[in-house]
């Protein structure tokens, strides 16, 4: 059976997938800025027995790279994203970052070095599996709008008939894969709120509008949205990151800024959100006298998991009997967002979670300066990937 020669194989690479990981790690480079990363893409698959390569797919360095298995069958995608973040790294590994203010702070690093080593392996046995397997290598996960949108408008799912990620997690075990049916991780916006009014002394507050009473008033009401508003068997988070109202002591301020974040776990939850919050604004000119302007962003949508395909997922990976897998475990919505969802929005598929907390010391959560993982994920994650693709395209599926 083919999965048993991958595990073999992929057994005998551990340390490579490690080693390409720290490389990655001390060399990380932002969205859309991932020019070096790309090129050390690129490079591996020079010497790799693919069938073919493409390369600054979406037109933002996104790489695609295909295997062709020795028979007909279905043609899956497998995606890793590899951009990092603009934080400066606080840990204390020999492999820290070596860009100043840019960190791998959430395991993109990982996904990259498992996945690199899973296509070479994959490359190595296409004669044993039906089908086609697409490596998608995506920029830009991080930042909005996202690698993926590109990648998918440049056709990387052209006659997909399923497509899968994985994601290692530093708030969850390491030895235990976690997977979610239907929705699985919220959608995302962000809205930028202006309200102007009419600055003046503090000395004499009727000659002038307080902008910054009228945008106080709009932070305590976005709170009710979330508690008067929503089903409350429904989630939804509703946060305001920043307020721009420094200014002099005596002075009333003229002109307020606010920015803020909203994720959702429905469709349904998200047009209300929106909905509210532009209500809340145009309420401010009729309660205060003042002036708004809102912009408001739908980005990342609500990550849903095919319920068949999770479950043929789960299935796969129980009968695949890692041996570094303890449990297969369901897990509950998770809060952040992923751009991965746009390829769930057009293929069916799974998106699930690897257990990467580190052992015998203190763990910190993704986008955390300290954030590290246990690299016992890393082979974890290439051998679950490589159990859902046998599932796949190996011969005996």
């Amino acid at each position: 059976m083919v999965i048993k020669e991958l595990m073999r194989r992929l057994d005998q690479k551990e340390q490579r997938i490690i080693e390409i990981r720290r490389y990655l790690h001390a060399h990380p480079e932002l969205s859309f800025e991932e020019e070096e990363t790309a090129a050390y893409i690129e490079d591996f698959y020079q010497e790799v027995p693919v069938d073919s390569v493409e390369t600054n797919v979406g037109g933002y360095r996104g790489i695609v790279a295909t295997v062709q298995g020795g028979k007909p069958g279905k043609t899956i995608a497998i995606r890793a994203d590899f951009d990092a973040l603009p934080i400066s790294e606080e840990t204390d590994l020999p492999f820290a970052s070596k860009n100043k203010g840019v960190m791998h702070a959430c395991g993109h690093d990982g996904h990259t070095a498992y996945m690199l080593v899973l296509a070479e392996t994959l490359a190595e046995l296409k004669k044993d599996l039906s089908g086609a397997i697409k490596i998608i290598h995506q920029p830009a996960e991080e930042m909005p709008p996202g690698g993926a949108i590109g990648m998918i408008e440049a056709g990387v799912l052209k006659g997909v008939d399923a497509v899968f990620g994985i994601h290692v997690m530093s708030t969850m075990e390491t030895g235990k894969i976690f997977y979610r049916s239907g929705n699985a991780q919220t959608g995302r916006a962000r809205f930028k709120l202006t309200v102007k009014g009419k600055g003046g002394h503090g000395s004499s507050p009727h000659m002038a509008n307080d902008a910054i009473v009228a945008a106080s008033s709009f932070v305590m009401n976005c709170q009710t949205i979330i508690s008067r508003r929503m089903d409350p068997f429904d989630t939804a988070v509703v946060t305001i990151g920043s307020f721009d109202g420094k200014g002099q002591f005596n002075v009333i301020k003229d002109t307020v800024t606010l920015e803020g974040d909203v994720r959702t776990m429905s469709h349904a939850s998200r047009g209300l959100v929106e909905a509210e919050i532009q209500r809340f604004a145009e309420g401010l000119e009729a309660s205060f006298g003042v002036e708004t302007t809102l912009e408001y962003n739908n980005d990342y949508p609500v990550l849903y998991n095919d319920p068949e395909v999770t479950e043929r997922v789960r299935q796969a990976l129980i009968k695949a009997a890692i041996p570094e897998v303890e449990a297969v475990e369901e897990t509950l919505p998770q809060p952040p967002s992923e751009d991965f969802a746009y390829y769930l929005q057009e293929k069916p598929g799974c998106f699930f979670y690897v257990g990467a907390k580190p052992a015998g010391k203190e763990w910190y959560p993704h986008h955390h300066p300290k954030f590290e993982i246990d690299e016992k994920s890393l082979l974890i994650s290439a051998k679950a990937m490589a159990s859902v693709v046998a599932a796949y395209c190996g011969r005996e599926s």
